[in-house]
C-alpha cells in the first residue's frame, strides 16, 4: 500500500514533465480509494521539477537493496 511520503519509482516515461521510467519521486498526497496519488519530483538542491497526479500503475514502492542512478534533468 502507497502512502503520504512513501518514496516512489516512476514506471513510465513523463516526456512532458522532464520524467523519465525508474525517476524517483515522494507521495505528497494519496486520493481516496488509493487509486492515484500527488507525487513530487526534486533535484539534489530541493528544488521542485514536477508535481504530478499518477495512478497505481504508474508508479511502484522503492524496494530495499535497490540502487540509486543519477541523470542530468533535460528541460521538458
Amino acid at each position: 500500500m502507497i502512502k503520504e511520503l512513501d518514496t516512489i519509482v516512476l514506471s513510465r516515461d513523463l516526456p512532458g514533465h522532464g520524467l523519465t521510467q525508474g525517476d524517483i519521486g515522494a507521495v505528497i498526497h494519496c486520493y481516496k480509494g488509493e487509486g492515484s496519488f500527488e507525487v513530487e519530483f526534486i533535484i539534489r538542491q530541493g528544488d521542485t521539477v514536477a508535481v504530478v497526479t499518477l495512478r497505481r500503475e504508474d508508479v511502484r514502492l522503492m524496494q530495499d537493496k535497490e540502487i540509486l542512478h543519477v541523470r542530468k534533468l533535460q528541460a521538458a
